[in-house]
């Protein structure tokens, strides 16, 4: 017969003496508890300065958006200011206009060429010199009231007829602008017919900047002055209006 070979027993098992196998109790190795700790901890750690960043963004990104939004409504609340303010002048101003209308008549001396022209009726006209007795004619003309008439002060306009001739004048304001300094310049201009020396820059003796006209009224000269850049629309419409006997 052949040899039967006993059945060894598999590892991990024992048999009695009746050859009857036993399973050996193995321990089971479980994982050590201060590595589970610690990966806790640093998970914890992780997620916390996470956390803390993201917390962080979320209050520098609001405190950017918070800045913005007030740099957006302040430079819309100055449009707006601007824009009303804006409207408000332009509204004043187109009232100031139609409040000068209808414009009133000017005439001078008869002897003097009975000079004439339209201004508006919101000025007031002060004739300083009549020329009844001859010698030069002076009035003056200014929104609401004539300033007291000097050097220094500004009226819209000054209107005087000269008992000169238009090349002696002439001659006046052509020695200013050969002065050192003097920033006045001339040009020959005809308005309403009329052929003009037109004078811009500083006024002769003042500290005032305007434009002044002077032409031939027969054998005298008018001026016609005024002593603000400010006035000068209303003085260039004026200008078109004059007539004088010749």
């Amino acid at each position: 017969m052949p040899l039967v070979q006993p059945i060894q027993p598999a590892q991990g098992y024992q048999t009695n003496a009746g050859g009857t196998s036993i399973v050996n109790s193995t321990s089971v190795v479980q994982p050590p508890k201060g590595n589970s700790s610690l990966i806790k901890t640093i998970v914890i750690i992780v997620l916390s300065l996470v956390s803390v960043a993201f917390v962080g963004l979320f209050i520098w990104m609001f405190m950017q958006y918070s800045e913005v939004k007030e740099d957006v409504d302040g430079q819309i609340d100055v449009a707006v200011r601007e824009a009303v303010d804006k409207k408000a002048m332009e509204m004043e101003a187109e009232f100031a206009e139609r409040e000068k209308e209808p414009y009133r008549d000017f005439a001078g001396p008869a002897d003097y060429g009975q000079l004439s022209f339209k201004y508006p009726k919101t000025w007031s006209v002060y004739v300083a010199a009549d020329a009844a007795n001859g010698g030069n004619y002076e009035a003056y003309f200014n929104p609401i009231e004539v300033y007291a008439v000097s050097k220094d002060t500004i009226n819209a306009l000054r209107l005087t007829i000269r008992n000169k001739s238009f090349e002696e004048v002439a001659a006046e304001y052509q020695k200013v602008m050969e002065r050192n300094g003097s920033n006045l310049t001339v040009e020959s201009v005809e308005i309403n017919g009329i052929t003009m020396n037109r004078y811009r820059g500083t006024i002769p003796n003042t500290d005032l900047n305007g434009v002044i006209v002077i032409f031939k009224i027969r054998d005298k000269t008018a001026v016609m002055q005024t002593d603000s850049e400010s006035f000068v629309e209303d003085f260039n419409k004026l200008l078109q209006t004059v007539t004088f006997n010749a």
